[in-house]
């Protein structure tokens, strides 16, 4: 570390730590006014601030985009449930006016409808139980930055 073409007292010895999120800080320790290492402490905090808002962003745009899915599918179930209701209520009519089998064409359409809208529907509300509205990775790297800072100022 002491390399004869630098002055003495000239120190660039340099420490490098990881912190919780990855991130490595390097530490010097030449000698820093206060000035100095409180405009260091508020950019580090400043940046720490801003990870966690694009983080934030970020996990919070993948579960909304989950969620759109899940109500697409749940819309689309209701909407067949809707038509499926239409093609019984059509079957029972056609059972009433005539007594011949004119009547077993809209039942089975009616019913085929009301299947595939009731597995859409479930399928739809399945994938709503995964979504989660809360930024569980933010929380967790807010967290460890939090003990990271306060580990530091001891």
């Amino acid at each position: 570390m002491n390399d004869p073409k630098r002055p003495p007292g000239d120190r660039t010895d340099r420490v490098v730590t990881p912190t919780p999120t990855g991130r490595q800080a390097v530490l010097e320790t030449e000698e820093r006014s206060v000035t100095q290492l409180l405009q260091n402490i508020l950019t580090n905090i400043q940046e720490i601030v801003r990870s966690e808002v694009r983080l934030a962003k970020t996990e919070i745009g993948e579960e909304t985009s989950k969620a759109i899915r899940a109500i697409t599918l749940l819309g689309a179930g209701i909407f067949l449930g809707i038509y499926a209701l239409g093609f019984l209520l059509l079957s029972a009519v056609y059972a009433l006016s005539a007594v011949l089998p004119d009547w077993l064409g809209p039942l089975l359409v009616g019913l085929i409808v009301a299947v595939a809208g009731a597995v859409l529907f479930f399928a739809g509300r399945n994938r709503l139980k995964s979504v989660s509205p809360v930024p569980q990775k933010t929380i967790t790297s807010v967290k460890e930055d939090a003990q990271w800072v306060k580990d530091q100022t001891k």
